[in-house]
C-alpha cells in the first residue's frame, strides 16, 4: 500500500512501458523470425549465452580472474554461512555482521564492501538485488544453503553484466531441475539450538510433445542466535523459510529451444540489531548485547520469479530472453540513536549509538558519555529513539542476448550482444518510537510515532543497458574486446520535505582481455577493464554525486595437470570519485564521492590431490592467498559526522580491506567415510579511513584484530542413500570483533557444533 503513494506522472510511466514492450516485442520477434528460419537440431550443449562461468573446467578458458564454488564446496561446513563459503577465493573479503552470513559485506579486490553495494549480485544470471540502481546499499544476499552453485568474476570478463563492475559479479545458481527423478533432504541440528532442513524433489517427463522438468524446493533454517540481551528474555536468532518450484519444457520441434519458470520465495524474521559493545565489555562478555537493543528485529518477505526462453536455431546460433519480477520488503526496527539523558547534561538530544560506546572516554564531554553508555546498558535514565525502517523494493525488466559463431578466414569469432531494459524503485515509509528508560533496565513506550514521519520518500530508476562482445581465438590466443553501455534515468521525491528532482545520464564500462596457451597445461591471461559502479537517484540528483569508475589491470597465469592447478595473478586498481557509504546505520548524511584510491594486489589459488590416481581414497589439499595495499591518493574532507570515510588523509588504506587473507585446507576421502580440516586468516584492518588504532571519537574507529579460524567437518556414508554428517565450526573458539559498524565492535560468533544426515534418493 504505501507503495501506492507515487509521484510518477502517468505520461511518463507510459513511456517506459512502451519502451519496455518495444524491446519484449522486438526481442521476442527476432527470436521466432530465426526459429521459423532454421530446421536444423544443434547437438547437445549448453545453450545460455549469459553464462557467467559455467563450471569449474571453463575457469580455465576466461580472460579474466574467477572462480566457481560447486554443490560440494557450499555444503562442505554444514552451514550455509556466505563468509565462510567464500573464505577460499582469493580476491574476496567479505565482513561478517550477524554471525550467520544474512548481512555478507562483499568487497572483492578492494572496493568498497558496505551492504556489497559495489558488486553485481545475480541469481541465476537475473539481477536479484532489492533495487540495483535505486538502492544499490539494500540490506539482501541471496540464500547461499540452497544454491548448487556460486559463480565469481573479478577480473576483464564482465562486460556482459552491470551496473556494479568497479568490484565484480557474483551470480548464485540455484537449485537446478534433475535429469532423473530424485530427491533429496538434508537435516542438521547444533549449538544455539540451530536447526537446518534443505530439501527438493525433481523429475523430467519425457511425452510426445517434448520434454518436462520440475523440481519443488523449500529450505528451513532457525536458531535461538549466540548472543544475549542483558536484562531480556529475548532471544537473538532468526528463522527463515524459502519454497521455490522450477519448471522447463523443451518441445519436440525442429529447433532446440527451451522455456524455463522459477518462483521464488522468502521469509526471514530475526531479532538483529546495529548495537555493539564497548570495548570493556567486548573484552569480557563478547556475546553480550545491551538492553537498548531489546526491540531490535528485522521482518523481510522477498518474491522473485522469471520466464527463460532459450533457444538454438543453429549450432552456432544461441538466444537467451528472461522477462523478471522480484519484490523485496522489509522492515527493522531497531535502535537509532538517544534523544535525551535525564541526569547529568539533561537536554541533550540525538546522542548516537556509536559515540555512546564511548562512554567516560567520550573526547568533550565524559559525564555526558557515561550517562548516555547507562542509559542504553539500561542502568540510566533516558530517552531511547527506536526507529521503524519499513522500506519497500521492486524490480523488473526484460533482457535477451545472442551468440553467433563464426569464422573469417582461420580466425574463429564468437559474437554476443544483447539489451537489458531494468526499472526499480524503493519506497521508504519510516516512523520513529520513543522509549523511556528508568534506569532499572525497564524501557516503557512513552511516544507511537506517526507512519511515514521519520522518512517518506521515493527513488525510482529506468535503465537500458547494451553490450557487445567479441572472442576472436587466433591459433593459442584468444582476445576479447567488449563494451557495456547503461542510459539511466533517475527521480526521487521526498514525500515530507516537498523535495523531488530528476536526472538522465550514460555511463560506459568495457575493455579488453587475453588468454595465450602456451601449452597443453599453461596458459596466460590479462586485460584492462573499465568499470564503473552508479549512485543511487537521490545521492545523485540532490548531492551532486557522480559514478564511481575504475580502470583494472591484470595478469596472471594457469597452470594444471595430474590432480594438480594453480592460478596465480596479479592486479592493479585504480579508483576515481569513489563513491563511500556514510550513510551505514543512519543518521550520518549522505554518501560522498571520496576521490582517487590505488589497489594493488596478488592472488594465488593451487590444489593438489596427493592420492591422485590412487584407488578407494583420495587426499585433496588446498591453499589460497591475497595480498592487498590500499591508499588514498586524495584526502577525504572531515564533516564531524564520524563516517568510516571521514578524514581520511593521502597514505592512508581503505577500511575494511586487510593486507592478507590466507585459507588452507586438506581432506581424506575413503570408501565410506571422509574428514576436512579447514582454516582461514585474515590480517588486522582499519574500522575508518583515518587508519586510527583505537576509537577516539567514534567506537567505529580502531583496528579489528587478525584472526584465524578452523572448520572441522566429516561424514560416513551409512548406505548409498544415506550419510551421516558432523562438524565443527570455529573449532577452537577464535573470539574476535567482526565488524565495528554501525554502532560499535561486534565478535563473530563462537564455536558451533552440528550433527545431522543426507538422504538421497
Amino acid at each position: 500500500a504505501n507503495d501506492d503513494i507515487d509521484a510518477n506522472p502517468k505520461t511518463k510511466m507510459n513511456n517506459h512501458m512502451k519502451k519496455t514492450m518495444a524491446l519484449a516485442v522486438f526481442s521476442l520477434g527476432n527470436l521466432a523470425a530465426i526459429s521459423a528460419l532454421s530446421t536444423a537440431n544443434a547437438d547437445d550443449g549448453e545453450l545460455s549465452p549469459l553464462t557467467v562461468v559455467g563450471g569449474k573446467d571453463r575457469v580455465l578458458d576466461l580472460v579474466g580472474s574467477a572462480a566457481y564454488l560447486d554443490i560440494e564446496d557450499i555444503r562442505k561446513h554444514g552451514n550455509p554461512n556466505i563468509n565462510r563459503i567464500l573464505a577460499k577465493v582469493p580476491g574476496v573479503y567479505v565482513r561478517e555482521e550477524d554471525g550467520f552470513g544474512h548481512f555478507p559485506n562483499i568487497s572483492i579486490r578492494g572496493v568498497d564492501g558496505s551492504r556489497s553495494s559495489k558488486v553485481t549480485i545475480m541469481e541465476d544470471g537475473v539481477l536479484s538485488a532489492p533495487a540495483a540502481y535505486s538502492a544499490p546499499s539494500a540490506y539482501y544476499s541471496p540464500n547461499a544453503g540452497r544454491m548448487r552453485g556460486l559463480e565469481i568474476l573479478k577480473g576483464s570478463s564482465q562486460v556482459k553484466y552491470g551496473p556494479h563492475t568497479t568490484g565484480g559479479v557474483i551470480n548464485y545458481l540455484s537449485t537446478e531441475v534433475p535429469e532423473d527423478h530424485n530427491f533429496y533432504a538434508k537435516l542438521t541440528y547444533g549449538s544455539d539450538n540451530t536447526l537446518l532442513g534443505h530439501a527438493y524433489y525433481g523429475d523430467v517427463v519425457q511425452t510426445e510433445k517434448g520434454k518436462f522438468g520440475y523440481v519443488l524446493e523449500t529450505f528451513y533454517s532457525r536458531s535461538d542466535g549466540f548472543r544475549n540481551i542483558q536484562g531480556s528474555g529475548t532471544d537473538t536468532g532468526f528463522q527463515r523459510i524459502e519454497p521455490m518450484l522450477k519448471l522447463f519444457w523443451e518441445p519436440d520441434s525442429a529447433v532446440k529451444q527451451r522455456f524455463e519458470f522459477k518462483v521464488g520465495y522468502t521469509d526471514f524474521d530475526a531479532n538483529e540489531s546495529y548495537l555493539g559493545l564497548t570495548e570493556t565489555d567486548r573484552r569480557k562478555n563478547p556475546f553480550d548485547r545491551y538492553a537498548a537493543s531489546q526491540f531490535d528485529n528485522i521482518d523481510t518477505q522477498h518474491t522473485r520469479t522469471y520466464l527463460k526462453w532459450l533457444v538454438e536455431p543453429s549450432e552456432n546460433v544461441k538466444f537467451e530472453t528472461s522477462a523478471y519480477y522480484n519484490h523485496f520488503n522489509r522492515n527493522w526496527y531497531k535502535a537509532h540513536d538517544l534523544r535525551s539523558i535525564a541526569s547529568g547534561g539533561g537536554g541533550t538530544s540525538n546522542i548516537s549509538l556509536h559515540q555512546a560506546l564511548l562512554g567516560a572516554s567520550h573526547p568533550t564531554d565524559g559525564v555526558l558519555g557515561a550517562n548516555a553508555l547507562a542509559a542504553i546498558q539500561g542502568t540510566g535514565a533516558g530517552t531511547l529513539r527506536v526507529r521503524s525502517n519499513n522500506r519497500d523494493y521492486v524490480s523488473y525488466g526484460i533482457q535477451s542476448a545472442g551468440q553467433f559463431d563464426f569464422l573469417t578466414g582461420s580466425v574463429e569469432h564468437s559474437l554476443v550482444a544483447g539489451a537489458r531494459y531494468h526499472i526499480d524503485r524503493v519506497r521508504r515509509y519510516q516512523r520513529d518510537d520513543l522509549y523511556t528508560a528508568d534506569g532499572l533496565g525497564n524501557f516503557d513506550l512513552t511516544t507511537t510515532g506517526v507512519e511515514g514521519g521519520a522518512g517518506n520518500r521515493r527513488q525510482e530508476t529506468h535503465a537500458l543497458s547494451l553490450f557487445v562482445e567479441d572472442s576472436i581465438k587466433i591459433g593459442n590466443t584468444t582476445i576479447r574486446p567488449g563494451i557495456r553501455y547503461e542510459h539511466i534515468d533517475a527521480d526521487y521525491i521526498d514525500y515530507n520535505g516537498g523535495d523531488s528532482g530528476s536526472d538522465t545520464y550514460g555511463v560506459w564500462s568495457g575493455g579488453i582481455g587475453f588468454t595465450h596457451e602456451l601449452s597443453d597445461t599453461d596458459t596466460i591471461y590479462g586485460g584492462i577493464y573499465r568499470g564503473v559502479s552508479t549512485p543511487g537517484p537521490r545521492s545523485h540528483v540532490k548531492s551532486g554525486l557522480e559514478e564511481e569508475t575504475t580502470l583494472s589491470y591484470e595478469l596472471g597465469w594457469r597452470h594444471q595437470r595430474d590432480g594438480f592447478s594453480i592460478d596465480v595473478a596479479g592486479f592493479y586498481t585504480n579508483f576515481s570519485n569513489l563513491i563511500a557509504r556514510e550513510s551505514i546505520g543512519g543518521g550520518l548524511g549522505s554518501d560522498l564521492n571520496a576521490g582517487d584510491v590505488d589497489v594493488l594486489g596478488a592472488e594465488l589459488a593451487a590444489s593438489y590431490d596427493i592420492a591422485y590416481n590412487q584407488d578407494g581414497y583420495s587426499l585433496p589439499i588446498y591453499i589460497s592467498a591475497t595480498w592487498t595495499q590500499s591508499e588514498f591518493k586524495t584526502a577525504v574532507e572531515s564533516g564531524g559526522e564520524d563516517g568510516i570515510w571521514d578524514g581520511a588523509e593521502v597514505g592512508n588504506e581503505l577500511p575494511y580491506v586487510p593486507e592478507w587473507k590466507l585459507a588452507a585446507g586438506v581432506g581424506l576421502h575413503m570408501e565410506k567415510w571422509g574428514a576436512s580440516l579447514d582454516a582461514s586468516y585474515v590480517s588486522s584492518q582499519y574500522g575508518t579511513a583515518k587508519n586510527l588504532d583505537a576509537p577516539v571519537s567514534s567506537s567505529r574507529e580502531g583496528k579489528i584484530d587478525s584472526a584465524v579460524v578452523f572448520d572441522l567437518s566429516g561424514y560416513y556414508q551409512l548406505n548409498d542413500n544415506v550419510k551421516i554428517l558432523a562438524g565443527i565450526n570455529n573449532l577452537f573458539d577464535e573470539e574476535y570483533v567482526s565488524s565495528r559498524v554501525p554502532h560499535g565492535p561486534r565478535n563473530a560468533r563462537g564455536r558451533h557444533i552440528y550433527t545431522g544426515f543426507e538422504i538421497k534418493f
